[in-house]
């Protein structure tokens, strides 16, 4: 595919565009949402995504597209957004679904907890995801490099993610891209590593 061809677009508040994301979430967090809301996790991601000002909202997509349809998406913010991001569209969009939220919660408090150990300056890469048959495409690719301007037009003077420790496809496209590992989690070294953070200086 030409790259050329891949056309970039910030997202809309609108539903549709929301499922959208909501699959492409999911899949990047590799089942971790459909885990934590049920198999009502669309709806209510879509539901939420059309509210602003928190961290799973329409203001922090990016939606890649070929020939006028939707082929990928990237979303990310800046660690002072997240210190001020509401939960609440999401508490209200999971409406029932609140309480297994909350106790998937407390149960993987760590992951949460590593979440607020974002720096100062830090534009954080919450999801990038693209459609299968186009993986290796160069949709990724273009994806980032729309990240890292967003990040930079912030004044943010790093790019932090969190990746699967065995997702090794992300972890080269990352690494390509100028991106090293700076940790992971556990830290417990007769356990395996779930995921790692990788970083780039801007």
């Amino acid at each position: 595919m030409d790259q050329q061809s891949i056309i970039l677009r910030s997202a809309k508040p609108i539903f549709d565009e929301g499922l959208m994301y909501a699959r492409y979430l999911d899949e990047a967090a590799e089942g971790f949402f459909r885990f934590m809301l049920g198999r009502r996790v669309a709806d209510i991601i879509a539901a939420a995504y059309t509210q602003p000002d928190h961290e799973f909202s329409y203001q922090n997509v990016t939606f890649a597209e070929h020939e006028e349809v939707i082929v990928g998406m990237a979303s990310g913010y800046t660690a002072e957004q997240h210190r001020r991001f509401s939960e609440q569209p999401l508490k209200q969009a999971a409406g029932n679904r609140a309480l297994r939220m909350r106790v998937v919660r407390v149960l993987c408090a760590p992951l949460w907890r590593i979440l607020n150990t974002l720096a100062d300056g830090d534009f954080y890469l919450q999801a990038i995801a693209v459609d299968k048959e186009l993986r290796g495409a160069g949709v990724g690719s273009t994806l980032i490099g729309s990240i890292e301007d967003r990040a930079r037009a912030t004044g943010s003077t790093r790019l932090s993610l969190d990746v699967s420790a065995k997702n090794e496809g992300a972890r080269r496209l990352y690494e390509r891209r100028g991106m090293t590992v700076e940790s992971g989690w556990p830290k417990l070294f007769f356990i395996p590593r779930l995921f790692v953070r990788m970083a780039k200086v801007l």
